[in-house]
């Protein structure tokens, strides 16, 4: 019996001092709590268009004109009732889609579809609208 022991130690002795393995992977914890709200909503943000694949088109020049157009033929002018903002800033208004495309191309690039919002009630109205008319889907 003493034997069996024997060949366990010498394996062992031969083999050498075992140092302790760094871990490859680091914690999460960390990375997780230093990421500000507005990080964390970018990276979202980022998510859902990688995945959907016709918000691509809000990246394209054929937008970034056709929104110039619907700003210049609404004045810049917000055109929900009850607002009529001016807006010379265009970073503060929206190429609002009237009738929610969801990725219907025909709808997404039709002008008489579109509308000039402020970014306020664009981001309050419109949005409480559209969260609205999804909950009946």
């Amino acid at each position: 019996m003493t034997g069996g022991r024997e060949v366990a130690f010498v394996v062992l002795r031969g083999m050498g001092r075992l140092s302790s393995i760094t871990p490859r992977l680091k914690t999460l914890g960390a990375r997780i709590a230093t990421m500000s709200r507005e990080e964390a909503e970018a990276q979202r943000f980022r998510d859902r268009d990688r995945n959907v694949g016709w918000r691509k088109w809000y990246k394209t020049a054929r937008w970034q004109k056709l929104r110039m157009v619907v700003l210049v033929r609404d004045l810049f002018t917000c055109q929900m009732s009850g607002c009529g903002r001016i807006e010379a800033d265009t970073s503060q208004l929206v190429a609002d889609h009237k009738i929610p495309h969801h990725g219907d191309e025909a709808l997404f690039w039709d002008e008489n579809n579109l509308q000039c919002l402020c970014k306020p009630c664009h981001d309050k109205l419109k949005q409480a609208e559209e969260r609205a008319s999804q909950r009946h889907w």
